[in-house]
């Protein structure tokens, strides 16, 4: 096949691309540059997609023998990603800038103009694995390596993205075989380490820099019965769960610490309560999708996994589409749960499918 393989500039990347070229297909490598955000251009950014990251997938495709190029996204990660993030904190939910990218950007956009010009696949080093069934339908599963594993974040693909995706790093047993891979190939990137934290806020603040896209304006901090216990300077710098930073000045009558429970935009204001109160009984979402074929009776309650961050454990539950929205049951209470993350659903090692979630029923009803 002909392939199209997105390189970010890291080892996985990069043995990606070399597996694919070693299994037979014809290989252009593609690095994608997102954001000009002066950040990414210093040495020492934390996130991806950095100058630096740019020459290193340009060393790396060079050693593997393989055409390699620059594509500007970064209007379109500006418009689909970037004004999302802002869009999203503005409205009280918590979103996941990651599984933006990964729709919008690396297999919607990228995918769009892979096929547009002839290529069959688009080839990423994501830990995931693609399984077809016997009639020939694509699956997406976790990797082998579930340490590793990055299916949470590919559960925005759906059934036509599946059939041009391929994950070469999917049955790699750990990150250690993949970096040991890459030396024995004489790639520099071998000992590189992980990106981490939002590519488009390379210092990790990303208080300051809600703060300046979003702006600050105080508002008051309430408990569940509606008392005013504080101020703060914008609800825009607060997440359901966070402990630390109320600056209430004195502690609740029983003692024990506060949570953010709820941020409300609207008129500016963030709901504190006991811990206990962020146990959520029930997700929902009307932005759902499914990775390949959907449940054969969708309003019909089925057993599944929900996940709901990237690195969390999976946990029984029980979903049904619903008036419209995909709705889950957790057999056990789910906490710190937020309206704008991703609920990614299992059956087994299969990805299900995903919704954003839209709202949460609490465990212990105010």
């Amino acid at each position: 096949m002909r392939v199209l393989a997105a390189m970010s500039g890291g080892v996985d990347s990069a043995v990606a691309a070399a597996r694919a070229v070693e299994a037979g297909h014809e290989v252009v490598g593609v690095h994608l540059a997102l954001s000009r955000m002066p950040g990414t251009l210093r040495t020492g950014s934390r996130g991806c997609c950095t100058i630096e990251d740019s020459m290193d997938a340009q060393r790396a495709a060079d050693i593997i023998g393989i055409p390699y190029y620059v594509w500007d996204f970064s209007e379109r990660f500006k418009l689909d990603v970037v004004d999302d993030f802002i869009a999203e904190y503005s409205a009280g939910r918590t979103p996941n800038p990651c599984m933006r990218c990964n729709e919008r950007i690396k297999f919607a956009a990228l995918l769009e103009k892979a096929l547009d010009l002839g290529f069959d696949a688009v080839c990423t080093g994501h830990y995931a694995s693609i399984v077809t069934d016997a009639d020939g339908n694509r699956e997406l599963h976790r990797a082998s390596a579930w340490a590793k594993d990055q299916s949470y974040v590919l559960g925005v693909l759906t059934s036509e993205q599946l059939a041009h995706a391929m994950f070469p790093l999917g049955a790699t047993p750990s990150k250690a075989e993949v970096r040991a891979e890459a030396a024995a190939r004489g790639l520099s990137v071998a000992n590189k380490p992980d990106s981490h934290d939002i590519c488009f806020i390379p210092d990790g603040d990303t208080r300051g820099w809600l703060a300046e896209h979003v702006g600050a304006a105080e508002g008051v901090i309430l408990d569940r019965e509606g008392n005013r216990l504080g101020s703060h300077e914008g609800a825009h710098a607060y997440t359901v769960g966070q402990r630390k930073g109320l600056n209430i000045g004195y502690p609740s009558p029983d003692g024990r610490p506060r949570f953010v429970l709820e941020v409300r935009p609207k008129d500016n204001t963030v709901v504190v309560g006991p811990k206990e109160a962020l146990d959520i009984a029930e997700i929902a979402g009307s932005r759902f999708t499914w990775a390949g074929l959907p449940p054969a009776e969708l309003e019909a309650p089925f057993a599944c996994e929900v996940q709901i961050r990237a690195h969390a454990d999976p946990v029984p539950a029980v979903a049904q589409v619903r008036d419209g929205e995909l709705v889950v049951r957790p057999d056990e209470p789910l906490n710190g749960v937020a309206p704008g993350q991703t609920a990614v659903v299992y059956v087994g090692t299969r990805v299900l499918g995903q919704t954003t979630i839209d709202r949460t029923v609490s465990a212990v009803p105010a």
